[in-house]
């Protein structure tokens, strides 16, 4: 199955533009996230250097945030650049540890990794991280998504002509 990037873009935008003011747009090197302003007129979720995986896991910040975070820049997270200890991952990593990047990709049919964006520091241990990510694609399926969340996996699903429901056989914490 191919992935375009003008298709995630498509998709997140018929369901997010007109309600929410949000567009997702093809980034350069870092990812952000810039609420509307006098400069540009809608909230924009930039996802880096066109990579459909990028796309995903910022979209799944902005699903992830409430109203009031959605009008900060980057929804008000600090950031510490790749090149983290294994202390200073282990935070990182409560922040990053939301299911709904793995539930999207499954509905795109899109092959998920759990990544501790950490390539120049040391990860450690990232079977925790791995199975907390596989724990909330469990309560996902057990009591449902979130509104904004369901809107984009059902719309994802039926583009891409996948189930549309949360298959944990889908979920396989090994394989991520």
């Amino acid at each position: 199955m191919e992935h375009k990037l003008e298709d995630i873009i498509a998709i997140f935008n018929q369901c997010f533009e007109e309600e929410y003011n949000t567009r997702l747009v093809k980034g350069g090197d870092e990812p952000i996230y810039i609420p509307a302003n006098d400069e540009v007129p809608y909230n924009a979720i930039y996802f880096a250097r066109g990579f459909y995986s990028s796309a995903l896991h910022e979209i799944a910040h902005w699903l992830v945030a409430g109203k009031e975070r959605r009008k900060l820049e980057d929804f008000g997270y600090w950031y510490e650049p790749d090149g983290r200890s294994e202390e200073r991952q282990r935070d990182f990593e409560k922040v990053e540890v939301k299911a709904l990047e793995w539930i999207l990709a499954t509905a795109a049919g899109f092959r998920y990794f759990a990544s501790a964006d950490n390539l120049n520091g040391n990860p450690g241990d990232t079977q925790p991280f791995k199975q907390a990510v596989y724990e909330q694609v469990k309560t996902y399926a057990e009591k449902g998504l979130p509104k904004r969340a369901e809107t984009l996996r059902h719309a994802l699903a039926q583009f891409y002509g996948t189930e549309d429901r949360i298959d944990l056989a889908k979920f396989d914490v090994t394989r991520i």
